[in-house]
């Protein structure tokens, strides 16, 4: 067998399976990393790459990092509404005045990001808070800033929330497993996560798609806030927890399901399994 024949089968292969393709109106992965990273370089300047930021040149370094995040993420925004069939001002990919009006909704979703940062950033701030204040090890909050995954993944769940409740498809997505792949932690963009939230440690947590978590929430390695179906049918309906404030989560807990609620206080314990609401300041931990 020669190089040839090898080809063909690969190209064969195109034919046979083609959803597997990428298609040329996809967002591009590595774009979508790329801005992420300028948006969390806009987050944490100074913190992630060697750069010289002072007052005289803070305004120009800001500034091109906040055109090439909207010139880059219009683009991919753009090819991903394009994705989605059917889309009211992206209906027709060939029609110069449809796709007008789909790169104006890019671009404004593009603009909207870059003007939630300072919230962004109130928001990760709180967090850093919560981290420091949570961790006896913690030294400061640059030590939080610099190393910790756990503050890493929530400010990528951060950005990806943005723009999942704005009505970007694909891209929180690829934003959230990019992260998931670095931290071993997985927040599904759709959740919802009120301020002062603390992962610690962080590998194997799992936050789905529509859990909804309260303010000054601390949650261990290994938790798992699931589903107990995981039936397509399901999809449109809420299927995991909602932890109500001030609840601290111990190492490897599973909570599942959609009518499941953590009362405001409360302590699980690790290793439970909890299917069932717990009430308010209640201390929960696994039957023997």
């Amino acid at each position: 067998m020669n190089i040839d024949m090898l080809i063909d089968g690969i190209l064969d292969s195109y034919d046979r399976y083609g959803f597997i393709n990428r298609s040329g109106n996809f967002p591009n992965r590595q774009n979508v990393v790329e801005v992420l990273s300028d948006i969390q370089l806009l987050v944490f300047p100074g913190f992630r790459i060697a750069e010289k930021i002072e007052s005289s040149n803070i305004r120009y370094i800001t500034g091109r990092r906040v055109n090439n995040i909207i010139a880059k993420l219009t683009g991919e925004i753009q090819k991903a509404l394009i994705y989605i069939k059917g889309h009211d001002d992206c209906r027709d990919p060939n029609d110069d005045v449809t796709q007008s009006h789909c790169f104006k909704l890019a671009e404004k979703t593009a603009f909207a990001l870059i003007e939630e940062i300072p919230e962004i950033r109130r928001l990760i701030q709180l967090d850093i808070i919560a981290a420091f204040s949570g961790d006896p090890a913690a030294k400061s909050n640059e030590e939080v800033i610099l190393s910790y995954p756990g503050l890493e993944a929530v400010l990528v769940y951060r950005i990806a929330h943005f723009l999942c409740k704005n009505g970007v498809p694909i891209i929180p997505r690829i934003m959230s497993e990019h992260v998931h792949g670095k931290t071993g932690i997985d927040i599904h963009p759709g959740a919802k996560i009120g301020e002062s939230f603390f992962i610690d440690h962080g590998t194997g947590v799992v936050i789905g798609e529509t859990c909804v978590i309260g303010n000054n929430v601390k949650i261990y390695q290994g938790v798992t806030l699931g589903a107990l179906s995981v039936e397509k049918n399901m999809q449109n309906k809420k299927r995991h927890p909602t932890i109500e404030d001030d609840v601290t989560i111990y190492a490897n807990a599973t909570i599942l399901g959609g009518e499941t609620v953590i009362g405001r206080g409360s302590i699980v314990g690790g290793n439970t399994w909890v299917t069932k609401s717990i009430p308010e300041n209640t201390t929960f931990t696994q039957e023997k």
